[in-house]
């Protein structure tokens, strides 16, 4: 227990560093990405949407907006493809490139999320929520997770919740570097190379259910 207190810990720490030099390093792009956003389509720069974070705390996620005016009914369960028209034209890059995921760095800097940790999800998935599942809760949201290097909208979403209910139960440090790894080549080489490919094989694992 107190090796995981000091993993936390040292994540915190790490979470706060990374994300201020992130920031401070590519402010001049994130500027020209927001000036894009602004001229290329109508409609605010950023695209704000209450998510629950750690314990059901309800904070407001940061974007890019990706999307045109108007798009923010989703249906539940379901991911945006790359080929829906409700994307901006600047959007489809930002969503390939994860760059529209880049302003949570700031909810980083304000304790609602994490690097590394389960996808912070829309309020209105809450009421499907066991007790198995609300363990997602028990951690601070994240930028990138063991879901979304491990096929992520290929996925279906109760096979997510097992990808995140892993992750919650097997944290360390050395796991979260091995997320932020794959994250980088799911980034570079796209999410469809990695969709047979999981980090940790959590769907085969037995007994996964006798927690």
């Amino acid at each position: 227990m107190k090796n995981k207190r000091i993993q936390f810990t040292v994540k915190r720490i790490f979470d706060i560093i990374f994300s201020l030099i992130f920031l401070i390093v590519f402010s001049p792009l994130l500027l020209t990405f927001a000036i894009l956003i602004k001229i290329t389509s109508k409609g605010p720069v950023f695209f704000l949407q209450d998510r629950p974070g750690k314990n059901g705390k309800i904070f407001k996620i940061y974007k890019f907006r990706t999307m045109k005016p108007g798009s923010e009914q989703m249906i539940k369960g379901k991911e945006v493809l790359k080929d829906d028209d409700r994307i901006t034209f600047i959007g489809k890059f930002l969503r390939r490139t994860k760059i529209d995921e880049v302003p949570q760095f700031i909810n980083i800097l304000q304790g609602d999320m994490s690097l590394v940790g389960p996808r912070p999800e829309r309020i209105s998935s809450l009421v499907d929520y066991d007790d198995e599942i609300s363990t997602r809760l028990d951690m601070r949201p994240g930028i990138t997770g063991l879901a979304q290097v491990s096929g992520n909208i290929y996925l279906h979403l109760s096979d997510r919740y097992k990808y995140d209910i892993y992750y919650v139960d097997n944290f360390s440090i050395m796991l979260d570097f091995r997320i932020i790894f794959r994250t980088i080549l799911v980034v570079t080489f796209g999410e469809k190379k990695y969709m047979n490919k999981p980090l940790i094989n959590v769907l085969n694992q037995q007994n996964f259910n006798d927690r």
